[in-house]
């Protein structure tokens, strides 16, 4: 099995920490990961704007990094989402290249996604004792369809109490380019998500995309409010670091 880390560009860039907990829990799942440095940009913040002969020019990027592996996975719905339902569209005028981008999509994979379906796990052997919850990203849910993947995950980390978040599935209001463009609406969209969490008492909230993550965090930083964000990768990899120890010593 070749796997490749398509990382996105908030992860490379802003939280590394989340891309080094997927690949070291892939790892001990006995899944070895290549990081092709070719990759880019999958083109999503171009092509939402309308620049389609730019988001094409660093798309291609990934058809060619991804072309040797059996899978492809990314800590991102968002951007996996846009391979899956966005690439066919941006390639329509290039026969070859969507043909490349179908084989791209087809193999590419949500974090969650790959545990759950293609590995077949649902249990890493995590331990986290802290009262959580849980937001669902938007693309992820409705363009990919990552649904109950993370809370199959969740629900079997030892000493996670699980609470649901009310109106799980609004949108947190970031939304890329939408968040710069319609700043007051966006800044209300996250002022009743965070009200939200607030209301579940949770000391960790878990998502499976840091623009979301980054959006609601930033919020609570800023208000200081006392809950520590996660991407899902880092709790699950924590889980099992402690977990480990907590083996060794008893």
């Amino acid at each position: 099995m070749k796997v490749a880390l398509f990382v996105t560009c908030l992860v490379d860039s802003l939280y590394p920490q989340v891309g080094e907990a997927m690949v070291r829990l892939l790892h001990q799942l006995g899944v070895d990961v290549d990081f092709p440095e070719q990759q880019t940009c999958c083109g999503q913040p171009a092509f939402n704007s309308g620049y389609w002969d730019d988001a094409r020019e660093v798309a291609r990027t990934l058809l060619d990094a991804f072309d040797p592996y059996d899978y492809v996975v990314s800590p991102s719905g968002s951007c996996c989402g846009m391979i899956h339902h966005y690439y066919p569209d941006l390639f329509a005028g290039d026969a070859q290249s969507r043909r490349r981008a179908g084989a791209l999509a087809e193999k590419t994979y949500e974090f969650s996604q790959f545990l759950v379906r293609v590995l077949g796990v649902s249990d890493v052997g995590a331990s986290f004792p802290a009262r959580a919850t849980y937001h669902p990203s938007c693309h992820g849910s409705r363009l990919l369809g990552v649904r109950d993947e993370p809370l199959e995950l969740l629900r079997h980390v030892r000493g996670l109490e699980l609470v649901p978040l009310a109106h799980a599935a609004d949108c947190c209001g970031f939304g890329g380019t939408f968040a710069v463009k319609m700043g007051e609406l966006s800044g209300a969209m996250v002022e009743d998500k965070v009200r939200h969490v607030e209301e579940t008492q949770a000391q960790v909230l878990v998502g499976t995309d840091m623009g979301c993550l980054m959006n609601i965090g930033g919020r609570m930083a800023r208000e200081g409010r006392r809950v520590r964000v996660m991407h899902l990768a880092q709790l699950l990899y924590e889980g099992t670091q402690a977990q480990h120890r907590r083996e060794i010593v008893g």
